[in-house]
């Protein structure tokens, strides 16, 4: 893995050092606090029926666009 050398500030370092939690790298820090964050990252945070919940509510929420859009006369 490449690496980059970067100059901070002393103000910026301490606040660096007070998000860093133990054993954690800068880069993984500031990969955290930057919102660096997998699409993988959420997989299993639902149970089974709030996956199924959601999945029927999403389906209700786009048929209602689909009606939107026909009484627009908007084609879909």
């Amino acid at each position: 893995m490449a690496t980059k050398t970067i100059s901070i500030t002393e103000e910026a370092y301490d606040r660096l050092i007070a998000k860093k939690h133990a054993k954690e790298s800068f880069s993984e820090v500031i990969n955290r606090i930057t919102n660096k964050v997998s699409l993988l990252d959420f997989a299993g945070i639902l149970t089974k029926n709030e996956s199924d919940r959601l999945t029927k509510y999403i389906a209700k929420a786009r048929n209602l666009s689909k009606k939107r859009s026909r009484s627009m006369n908007f084609d879909t």
